[in-house]
């Protein structure tokens, strides 16, 4: 895999960082969905492919992305099909400082040593190209803005986006109440991206990894459900509804 294009992590973590303050929004669930990113874009390089709510390896031949390729191993040692909320659920929490140091590897960002309250150490991320990151927003604005259906890495960015709560980062206050709804909606545009950011959803929430959702999701003509927070609920078995996420936006 070549590096001409930035990954489906790294530009959701892009994403996330706050240009005033150095640190990421929403750093609680950012991991769950950089799990959930990378099973992404392994998906996007040919690696897996989803089995229903399951995720099968089908090409174990490394990517050259270290970060993907560590995932990858992990995931073909499982040997089997695993469940998308089972993997992003898993013990491996910390993904957000592994690509914030493999950004600042890649000339990404970069790490700005401070103090807290003039004792406590503590490092700041600036990107570093402000270009990048906004043309990564751009990417986001224009498919809520036109209407017109994205490309699946854009769809999947979006959903992933939404699933971790970044709406109110990347549309804040009330007048980024319609945006943020768009943001959700784009989650129907790709298939796998949908059934992750459902599982980072289904994480987050404790609930039960589920049996039988669809890898399909929503067509683009399906009305959105919605719950209490605004955040799309998705089916569960023979028509239930499982709980809005507490992360949707409102």
């Amino acid at each position: 895999m070549g590096k001409s294009r930035r990954t489906v992590p790294e530009e959701l973590l892009l994403l996330a960082l706050d240009p005033t303050t150095g640190t990421t929004a929403q750093p609680q669930t950012l991991d769950l969905g950089l799990a959930g990113a990378q099973l992404v874009e392994l998906s996007l390089a040919g690696r897996i492919v989803p089995e229903g709510d399951r995720i099968a390896v089908v090409l174990a031949r490394p990517t050259g992305d270290p970060t993907l390729d560590h995932a990858l191993e992990l995931l073909r040692r499982r040997g089997s099909p695993v469940r998308a909320a089972h993997w992003i659920g898993g013990p491996r929490l910390g993904l957000r400082q592994t690509y914030l140091a493999h950004l600042e590897r890649c000339g990404m960002v970069t790490a700005v040593a401070g103090q807290v309250c003039g004792v406590l150490p503590t490092t700041r991320y600036q990107a570093s190209d402000d270009c990048t990151n906004a043309a990564i927003k751009q990417r986001l604005d224009t498919a809520i803005r036109t209407g017109v259906p994205p490309d699946p890495r854009t769809a999947a960015l979006a959903a992933l986006a939404h699933s971790v709560g970044l709406g109110k980062h990347l549309y804040p206050g009330n007048e980024g109440r319609s945006s943020r709804s768009r943001l959700r909606d784009l989650i129907r545009y790709d298939p796998l991206g949908g059934m992750v950011a459902h599982a980072v959803m289904d994480v987050q929430n404790g609930l039960p990894t589920q049996q039988n959702r669809s890898s399909q999701g929503p067509g683009p003509g399906s009305a959105p459900a919605t719950g209490r927070s605004g955040a799309r609920t998705a089916g569960r078995g023979s028509g239930g509804r499982v709980p809005a996420s507490r992360v949707g936006v409102r």
